[in-house]
């Protein structure tokens, strides 16, 4: 979608646009410098708050954005790119909960907005094109999606000598959640790094990573969460709607290899507030998985070397807050399926903040930190794991 409009004693005209992957709002009215606007919530049962949207013709005025929806902003207001959406940072500067204001500068180009760091295909194949050459990774196609996109799957192995453990990373179950992709990368990151820690995980460990589960929906500017009739999260049971989920689970039950020992899911909170402003793992209801948990939480915690903070205290125990069976009335979850296959040892979710972790800042930089702790905790882990 494409919006222009002229601005009082301007000559330029201002364009509004969404056509480009990742990209959501709904323009409602222009008044003046202030731009009234939306979540494009499509297919979504309720609400929920992604939105991304580009900016041309602006140099050298300030326009304020308005949205009619609940919450948009995150606490540290929009993410601005202003290279196409390659790299983002936060503009923590006029803003509340559901406006803020940008101050374009003379000459200025497209600059891009969102409520996070939105991350595509684009940045994962610039991901994969650093590692270009590496025998031990491997791409591929998972499946592909239900409008005919190609979806991504990579796996990493020993490049002599079977593997000892199997570990199956997953990301953007929600396509919204896109920090969660940021840790993604730098857990990566740390399995192929020639230090001590990557080569023992290259060692012992085979990979397989699928980085956009709703692949559909990443490149299409979804929310993903809660859509309707369900989400790719709730499509774990016996009669898949999704192919992604279907492939996932064949990975599982009927891989060639056997199955992972640890599956690992990334996902984001909600925007803003309590349990949307850290690191958490939300707790199984079996107590016996429960205690894996807790287990897993206290080496992640003592293993921590980046900025970002994780505190196992902070998990989230089954039946408090949206941890409840009536939250997953709809279908099942990746991580209870999962869990609950054989060979199956530990199956770890992890919510990653929008913007705020304990107080400090969620960027990708902070964000692929975290996910080398996370890679140095699963080391951990499986050294403690018979």
């Amino acid at each position: 979608m494409v919006v222009g409009f002229g601005m009082a004693a301007q000559a330029a005209e201002i364009r509004i646009d969404t056509d480009f992957p990742g990209g959501n709002a709904i323009v409602e009215k222009i008044e003046g410098d202030t731009v009234t606007l939306r979540s494009d919530l499509r297919n979504t049962k309720g609400y929920w708050f992604y939105w991304c949207f580009q900016v041309s013709g602006a140099g050298g005025r300030t326009v304020n954005f308005q949205f009619t929806d609940e919450m948009p902003v995150g606490v540290r207001g929009p993410a601005v790119s202003t290279d196409g959406g390659a790299t983002w940072a936060w503009n923590e500067k006029d803003f509340t909960q559901n406006r803020f204001s940008y101050n374009f500068p003379e000459g200025a180009g497209p600059v891009r907005f969102g409520v996070g760091m939105t991350y595509t295909g684009a940045h994962w194949k610039k991901f994969l094109g650093g590692h270009a050459g590496d025998p031990r990774l491997k791409t591929g196609e998972l499946c592909r999606s239900r409008s005919g996109r190609v979806v991504e799957s990579a796996t990493i192995d020993p490049v002599n000598g079977e593997a000892s453990y199997r570990v199956l990373l997953a990301a953007r179950h929600h396509s919204c959640e896109m920090m969660a992709s940021y840790t993604l990368e730098g857990f990566l990151e740390q399995v192929l790094a020639d230090d001590d820690l990557g080569r023992w995980l290259a060692k012992n460990v085979s990979f397989h990573v699928v980085p956009f589960v709703d692949k559909d929906g990443v490149e299409e500017g979804d929310q993903g969460k809660n859509r309707a009739p369900r989400d790719h999260n709730r499509d774990y049971d016996d009669k898949p709607l999704y192919p992604e989920t279907q492939a996932i689970r064949g990975l599982i039950s009927g891989g060639s290899k056997g199955p992972p020992i640890v599956t690992i899911d990334l996902h984001c909170p909600w925007i803003r507030g309590d349990t949307s402003e850290i690191i958490y793992q939300p707790g199984r209801k079996d107590p016996d998985k429960w205690a894996e948990q807790q287990k897993f939480g206290r080496l992640l915690e003592a293993v921590r070397r980046g900025p970002l903070p994780y505190y196992q205290k902070d998990d989230l125990p089954f039946g408090k807050a949206w941890n409840v069976d009536s939250n997953t009335a709809d279908g099942v979850t990746f991580s209870k399926w999962a869990g609950d296959q054989p060979g199956v040892r530990f199956a770890l979710g992890l919510e990653i903040p929008y913007a705020n972790a304990s107080g400090v800042a969620v960027t990708a930089e902070s964000a692929r930190a975290f996910g080398s702790d996370l890679a140095r905790a699963l080391k951990a882990y499986l050294q403690n794991t018979p």
